[in-house]
């Protein structure tokens, strides 16, 4: 990956749908070739998805699970990030394991999936955090 990736992901990173004849003409180059290296950038997995960020008005949150010390982390994220209001899994070092990345649409949602996440037998705590802005590199 060189510097001109770098420039094409930047680009993508605010914006996945900015065109590529806008991104070329950021960048300085064509735009079959902002396309080819967007292509490359896919098929070596540097680029895994493109995803829609939203900002919806509801409550965004991060709910840090910590498992027990035998739990396959990557087993447990394989099904949590099928539950309906999560956006992103993450499996993290430190104090929690994995954390959730949530929108709900009010506290009790969020104290719902909360309690969910205490009922799997894997997790022995949880801590939450509410995300009260955000903003995209």
């Amino acid at each position: 990956m060189d510097d001109l990736d770098r420039e094409i992901l930047g680009l993508l990173r605010r914006d996945a749908r900015t065109p590529y004849t806008e991104i070329a003409e950021q960048v300085g180059t064509s735009e079959g070739t902002v396309r080819n290296r967007v292509e490359r950038l896919v098929e070596d997995g540097v680029i895994e998805r493109f995803t829609v960020a939203t900002r919806t008005g509801n409550v965004r949150a991060m709910i840090e699970l910590d498992v027990d010390v035998n739990v396959r982390t990557r087993e447990l994220s394989a099904r949590v990030v099928e539950w309906d209001p999560v956006d992103f899994v993450w499996q993290v070092s430190g104090e929690a394991d994995v954390v959730l990345v949530v929108d709900v649409a009010d506290t009790t949602s969020l104290n719902a999936l909360i309690q969910r996440a205490r009922d799997l037998e894997e997790v022995v705590s949880t801590k939450t955090r509410l995300i009260l802005d955000e903003r995209i590199a």
